[in-house]
């Protein structure tokens, strides 16, 4: 077959690789922020549970500083570095998490399951100057669990800046298992509760996208509830 003939049938099969996969569905649509809002590190147990109507307006009260700090472009997410962590308006109890981030140098983020931190993602350079917290081992693994097993990765498997990375991430009761770029990083360990280790972290909650130090880019967002 010529050259130009393989070429038509890649443009061709591009939608195809990053089609949704079977039995998951998107938590990103590609134009615009539906489906999320803006929270901090705060414990989900402050305001899971609020009168409707005072959520209704909490998630409102969000949406300006996502707004300023978020944007959407070329359908994919993208944050400066500041403000508010995009949050999902669905909350979730057992899943399995697949995504897409690129970020840059002293760029320092996470992905919150069920609101508690997080499957950290690093600036894995020694100029990045988080080393002395762990960044040499990589990113993947949860950071908040620290000491506790599952803190660091099992190996390093990032990628250099300016390339894409994926994560698939399941959790399962308070056990969370990470692959990231395909290596398998944490194997079921127990998410610790970050407010509070001698309990249990809640049985459902949202999924965060913390961001701050540097721009992060997101894409691919796609989540199958497992019953």
């Amino acid at each position: 077959m010529p050259i130009f003939y393989h070429f038509i049938l890649f443009l061709l099969l591009l939608p195809i690789l990053n089609a949704q996969p079977s039995g998951f569905h998107s938590l990103f649509n590609g134009k615009d922020l539906s489906g999320w809002w803006g929270l901090g590190t705060v414990n989900p147990e402050s305001w899971i549970n609020l009168p409707e109507e005072e959520l209704i307006q909490k998630r409102k009260d969000s949406l300006p500083d996502i707004s300023k700090h978020w944007r959407v472009e070329n359908g994919e997410l993208v944050n400066d570095g500041h403000g508010l962590y995009l949050t999902t308006v669905k909350n979730f109890k057992n899943f399995e998490l697949l995504l897409e981030y690129k970020t840059v140098a002293k760029a320092d983020s996470g992905i919150y399951l069920r609101g508690y931190p997080q499957v950290q993602i690093w600036d894995t350079t020694e100029a990045g100057g988080k080393w002395k917290y762990g960044a040499k081992e990589g990113s993947g693994g949860l950071w908040n669990n620290r000491p506790k097993p599952g803190w660091t990765p099992k190996k390093f498997a990032d990628k250099p800046f300016g390339s894409w990375n994926h994560f698939r991430i399941t959790m399962v009761g308070s056990k969370v298992s990470v692959w990231l770029n395909e290596l398998h990083v944490v194997d079921q360990e127990t998410l610790i509760n970050y407010w509070k280790k001698s309990k249990p972290v809640l049985s459902r909650g949202p999924i965060q996208l913390q961001t701050h130090g540097g721009e992060i880019r997101w894409r691919n967002l796609f989540i199958k509830e497992i019953i």
